[in-house]
């Protein structure tokens, strides 16, 4: 299945079904009157997040969703029948945006999560909702109300727990594959990965989700190679994991070109907890592996360790760090999620 992680989509509510004019005429009945029903509200459209989505791609053969229009009231004052709602299903982790592609109109993070998008319109009062003691047989009726149109965007950001961070062919979907049953594509030219993957990893007994995106170059920000159009999707990690290739002639030059893209990115991206690796140690010897990761600590900011993806070697470690970093988040999620207890004398 191709992955979709933006997507640009038409809506529109239902338009209020008319009022009627009608009055009661029937053969030996003295009193008539006007008894014309009001009009059915239009549909709504609505947008709730489901389970098992992970892309956009149903949004790429269908973009308009028009919800049906309120019926016309009738005599005998019969309403008409409201406009039945549209629902657009959306992956958890997606962001609904406003046209300009700027305004957030609404954050899918949680599942079952329902957002109301275009509320359709209200049905016109027919003319039995006009009678009145000096307007004892009114002729008008109201039209029914509008529907709202707009076009929004849909921009995923998947949820993950850390997220993989590095030049091309950094090892980002070789430690992928080696530590969850992922299988991303791994070949030995640069951009293998051209969309993101997700990995359930496990260690110690514990269980967590991480995000591998497509490799940054320097310029990224400026839309060389894949751009930053990716970076979104790690976001919401709590924690990033960072690869550096060790066999690279310039370990720390390749660590600062991504810290650079990172903050050129902005969103607090650059902030966020860093686990810094030097990969691919199997390829260097002793000495070289000092010395690299000696200029890896000196421009890295935060924990720096050694691994290798192919033969484990350093793997383990690696995901207890995630882990712990994993931990103080969640941590610092619930605690401020708790209300503060209230004061009683």
């Amino acid at each position: 299945m191709k992955f979709l992680d933006l997507a640009k989509v038409y809506i529109r509510s239902g338009s209020g079904g008319g009022g009627c004019v009608s009055f009661r005429r029937e053969k030996f009945v003295e009193f008539g009157g006007p008894n014309g029903g009001d009009g059915g509200c239009g549909g709504d459209v609505w947008a709730v997040a489901v389970d098992g989505l992970n892309t956009l791609i149903d949004f790429r053969y269908q973009q308009h969703f028009f919800a049906q229009n309120g019926q016309g009231g009738a005599g005998q004052q019969r309403t008409g029948k409201d406009g039945d709602d549209i629902i657009l299903r959306v992956p958890v982790g997606t962001e609904i945006l406003d046209e300009d592609e700027e305004t957030v109109l609404a954050d899918m993070t949680e599942l079952g999560q329902r957002v109301l998008l275009a509320k359709g319109g209200n049905g016109g009062f027919g003319n039995a909702h006009f009678k009145t003691s000096v307007n004892q047989a009114p002729r008008r009726a109201n039209p029914g109300q509008e529907g709202v149109e707009r076009t929004i965007w849909l921009r995923l950001k998947l949820i993950a727990d850390a997220g993989l961070l590095g030049l091309p062919n950094a090892g980002k979907s070789t430690f992928l594959a080696a530590t969850s049953n992922a299988r991303p594509k791994i070949a030995d030219y640069p951009f293998t990965t051209l969309h993101p993957n997700l990995g359930v990893v496990g260690v110690d007994g514990a269980e967590f989700v991480i995000a591998d995106i497509p490799g940054l170059i320097e310029g990224a920000h400026l839309g060389y190679g894949l751009g930053t159009q990716f970076l979104g999707h790690v976001e919401r990690c709590a924690v990033l994991l960072h690869l550096v290739d060790g066999t690279s002639e310039d370990v720390a030059q390749d660590c600062q070109t991504i810290v650079a893209e990172l903050e050129a990115y902005g969103g607090h991206l650059a902030d966020k907890p860093r686990v810094t690796v030097l990969n691919k140690i199997d390829a260097l010897d002793d000495d070289e592996r000092t010395d690299k990761l000696a200029q890896l600590q000196a421009v890295a900011a935060g924990q720096v360790l050694m691994m290798s993806g192919v033969t484990g070697e350093g793997v383990t470690e690696v995901l207890r760090a995630l882990r712990a970093q994993i931990s103080q988040d969640r941590l610092r999620m619930k605690a401020a999620s708790q209300e503060p207890e209230k004061w009683h004398p």
